[in-house]
């Protein structure tokens, strides 16, 4: 702390004696040419660029310095054959690691092949009153690297290539999307009732109208709505929030693109899926092969099919959709060995041990892209039931490398079936539920006036950024995570 701070006071002495000389330490602007990037393809031109100095090395009377942005970085060659004594001087003594500087020079590649500008002239832009890190490694750092995400993108080119994929992505998505048809909308993120997945909320109140809100947990409920409005194709990418436990592959504040179409099935939604997810990995990672947890996952391939219901029939050896004790099935889980009563004691439906059973015996066992469908109708009370068994609900889910990465359905759109479900979510969250939808009464007055056929998907981008990436933690793929 005391090293920071003599740095600290070293630089701000060194402002008061830019002003002294006349010298303004934060320049009103600085035109330049072009950006380092485009510099880097200029060989044999002047060019005037800027960035900030994230390396120095000064041999008597010449040396380099690199300066970088988000995109790229170049080598600067600083030399009294070019500057005069004073300019060369204030270089290396007014300038630090870290500030902001503005560089006239000829670009050009070194004997080693280093594309390189013969700085002319050199100005100081903005000076910096902290230095850069060092090192950036250890449980420390990473505090520092989710709390000042800025010393992350200055230092770390994993952390830079995250969060530039991250912006092709997003920006492809709604190219995407509206190439196919859709119309993006923004949907309200304080509401009134907690509908469209089964999570628990965050709630805060409403002075002006003196009502309680939750933040929304989902988008789903309103762009239905859209849908019978006569908005055939319909999408939001946004924030959604949901209150739940913190862990490495989980945020309460996370982002995900929903879309509906009217007139399909989920049948119509895999295939528009996939073809999706290969075009944004050729176009955002330049391949379709992704490295995740030792395992290399393909996804420009035939996708394997599951039956959710048959396998976990198979698992548990019994027709378990005619179980709704969870009580019972715990007994057949636990008979079979398969856990204990321990490790079910957080499960207090069928539909949360369904759940749990599914993520430990079948979902942890996928590597490459799997489509799981015909899930049991306890799972998502939204969901279009199966016109052969109204058990099961036409639902599909990708999964990889033991990572659920989207998940979607035909809609359910039966007005009476639909509150139904959601009244039987009430009696769960009497049972202890606490992630279970409430009775939408808007969301169902509008079905009742009419929706056409509709399939619908969810999609996260922060987990499947963490994924494509391989990275422990979800808060890597978000700029700004919430920290204590």
């Amino acid at each position: 702390m005391e090293q920071l701070s003599t740095e600290f006071d070293v630089r701000k002495n060194k402002i008061d004696e830019l002003k002294k000389m006349g010298e303004i330490p934060y320049k009103e602007k600085f035109e330049r040419t072009c950006t380092i990037k485009e510099a880097r393809s200029k060989l044999g031109e002047k060019v005037k660029i800027a960035g900030r100095m994230v390396f120095r090395r000064v041999m008597g009377k010449f040396g380099f310095c690199q300066i970088r942005d988000i995109y790229a970085h170049i080598q600067i060659s600083v030399g009294r054959n070019e500057l005069d004594e004073e300019a060369y001087n204030f270089y290396k003594k007014m300038i630090d690691l870290g500030d902001f500087i503005g560089v006239e020079g000829e670009v050009y590649e070194t004997q080693t092949g280093e594309v390189t500008v013969r700085a002319e002239k050199i100005t100081l832009l903005s000076k910096t009153l902290r230095p850069l890190p060092e090192k950036f490694h250890g449980v420390q750092d990473t505090e520092i690297k989710y709390r000042q995400r800025y010393l992350d993108l200055i230092t770390n080119e994993d952390s830079r290539k995250i969060f530039l994929t991250r912006s092709k992505m997003v920006s492809f998505i709604r190219r995407y999307l509206e190439d196919n048809g859709f119309l993006e909308v923004e949907t309200p993120i304080l509401q009134t009732s907690v509908s469209g997945a089964s999570a628990k909320p965050f709630f805060t109140h409403h002075n002006a109208l003196d009502i309680e809100c939750n933040l929304r947990i989902a988008t789903e409920c309103y762009l239905k709505q859209c849908i019978g409005a006569g908005i055939d194709r319909v999408f939001e990418l946004g924030k959604d929030f949901r209150n739940e436990g913190m862990d490495p592959s989980h945020l309460q504040e996370f982002t995900q693109v929903e879309w509906y179409a009217s007139y399909w099935n989920f049948e119509d939604n895999i295939k528009f899926f996939k073809e999706f997810v290969v075009k944004m990995l050729k176009e955002c990672l330049g391949t379709t092969k992704v490295q995740y947890q030792g395992m290399e996952v393909e996804f420009d391939c035939e996708w394997e099919r599951i039956d959710y219901v048959a396998k976990m029939r198979e698992i548990l050896g019994c027709d378990f959709l005619g179980i709704d004790d969870v009580d019972a099935l715990k007994k057949i889980v636990v008979d079979k060995k398969m856990f204990t009563y321990a490790d079910l004691e957080e499960c207090k439906t069928v539909r949360t041990l369904v759940d749990y059973i599914y993520k430990r015996k079948i979902r942890a066992g996928i590597v490459n892209p799997t489509i799981l469908y015909n899930y049991p109708a306890v799972l998502i009370p939204l969901a279009r039931r199966n016109d052969k068994d109204d058990r099961i609900i036409d639902v599909f889910q990708i999964v990889a490398g033991g990572a659920e990465l989207v998940k979607a359905y035909s809609e359910l759109v039966d007005p009476i079936t639909q509150r139904k479900t959601l009244e039987e979510q009430l009696e769960e969250k009497a049972l202890g539920d606490e992630e279970t939808m409430d009775v939408d009464e808007d969301f169902l007055l509008a079905m009742e006036h009419g929706m056409p056929p509709i399939s619908g998907l969810g999609f996260g981008i922060d987990r499947f950024l963490m994924f494509i990436f391989d990275t422990d933690n979800i808060r890597d793929t978000v700029l700004f995570p919430l920290m204590k």
